[in-house]
């Protein structure tokens, strides 16, 4: 069985396959269905933003759909960047710029005062419409600078305190036991296994 997940982002697919790997399920993405147009993500939450994925894109294409939407989330900042985290410092989504831009906000801050969680919501549609949506958070620190070379998005500077290190530095295999995505795909495995078994 197909599983078609809602996104063109190469980095992510790529930890939701490693993380579902044991499913059975044959994981594509809108990569390889160019013709495929892109979800206006204008969802008020990551929730939102999941559902809407997963319900347009299987409405569209008749197949098993997962949405996936994630962010950071620092206290200091009112939960900023939260939704907006991908474009923080402008409409190209650039990482680095991302990255420095937090830093920037952050200036001046202790380490204690640089709490963050990633969020990750994620929705499962298929042509009948929604079927489930799960959560994932992860709790971590904003470092005073970049380090490590493994993830994406924010992983340079999130802190997870246990190891004192950031998940750009753990890598994928401590990454994909404990972040938000993970977590939040864990719990959808459950209903992905109900979905094929009724199928």
């Amino acid at each position: 069985m197909e599983l078609l997940v809602a996104t063109r982002n190469k980095k992510k697919l790529e930890e939701i396959k490693e993380i579902l790997k044991d499913s059975g399920l044959e994981i594509t993405s809108l990569i390889d269905y160019p013709n495929i147009p892109s979800v206006i993500e204008d969802g008020k939450t990551f929730r939102e933003n999941a559902i809407k994925k997963a319900a347009e894109i299987a409405k569209l294409t008749k197949k098993l759909t997962l949405g996936e939407d994630s962010g950071l989330e620092v206290e200091a900042l009112d939960r900023r960047p939260g939704i907006y985290s991908a474009g923080f410092a402008g409409e190209e989504r650039d990482d680095l710029k991302n990255n420095l831009k937090l830093l920037k906000l952050l200036k001046g801050l202790p380490l204690e005062k640089r709490k963050a969680h990633y969020i990750c919501s994620v929705a499962l549609a298929d042509k009948n419409g929604l079927i489930d949506v799960k959560r994932g958070r992860c709790s971590g620190l904003i470092g005073f600078e970049l380090k490590g070379n493994f993830g994406f998005g924010y992983d340079p500077l999130f802190i997870i305190s246990r190891y004192n290190k950031t998940f750009a530095q753990l890598g994928p295999e401590v990454k994909n036991k404990m972040s938000h995505r993970s977590r939040a795909l864990k719990k959808l495995k459950i209903i992905l296994k109900k979905y094929i078994e009724g199928k």
